[in-house]
């Protein structure tokens, strides 16, 4: 099955663009578009899309505060949400991971890059614009208070996945650093999301900070 993505952003030339580059993807379908945030919560109940490709700036409601009610929704657990802007400012950052957004991308990436943004995130994986390192998502969750009471819920071995997965290594990285097979390690990285209640690897780097599992500046 394709994926399904829903485009969101106030300029219509914009739209239309990203709508043409996705559809012409054999496994990626535009299941819908929508020129504001609240549209976009509307068009996302509708349409229920894999993945929501969400402008920042937009009229009426705006594309974090549109994210926020998004991934709030009972009913759109499974969404991704890939932030779009054309500003690389470290604010948006943050309030795209607060927000619950899966990854981040300057609208001037070339066209390549959105497509495997997109394809990337539906498989459920944290991606930010290159410009947009670990150290923001660090300084991000420096902010968050220490919460290392949710460690408690994870066995020594999905503390020891969760702390790789927050230093940003695949889930074959992962099964190469702790000598165990592949599916091993996707199975441990799916039970650490599951018992914390994170959607994605970008959840979980900020939920691993959170717990005090890494600091900031880390390696």
């Amino acid at each position: 099955m394709g994926i399904e993505v829903l485009i969101v952003d106030d300029q219509t030339m914009v739209r239309q663009s990203f709508h043409a580059v996705l559809d012409a993807q054999p496994d990626i379908t535009v299941v819908g578009e929508a020129g504001n945030g609240a549209d976009a919560v509307h068009a996302a109940i509708r349409d229920r899309p894999d993945v929501v490709l969400m402008d920042v700036r937009m009229p009426v409601m705006d594309g974090l505060e549109a994210t926020g009610a998004i991934l709030g929704h009972p009913d759109l657990a499974d969404v991704r949400v890939l932030m779009l802007t054309t500003f690389d400012i470290d604010e948006y950052v943050y309030g795209a991971l607060r927000a619950g957004a899966s990854g981040f991308l300057l609208k001037d990436a070339p066209l390549d890059d959105l497509v495997n943004a997109v394809r990337v995130v539906a498989a459920g994986n944290a991606l930010f614009a290159p410009a947009v390192t670990r150290r923001l998502v660090a300084e991000f969750a420096a902010r968050l208070p220490v919460r290392p009471e949710r460690a408690h819920r994870l066995t020594a071995q999905e503390l020891k996945v969760l702390r790789l997965v927050a230093r940003g290594l695949s889930n074959t990285e992962i099964a190469a650093t702790l000598v165990i097979v592949e599916q091993t390690a996707k199975t441990h990285v799916s039970r650490v999301f599951a018992k914390l209640g994170v959607r994605d690897r970008a959840q979980a780097i900020v939920a691993a900070y959170e717990m005090g599992l890494v600091v900031p500046g880390e390696n």
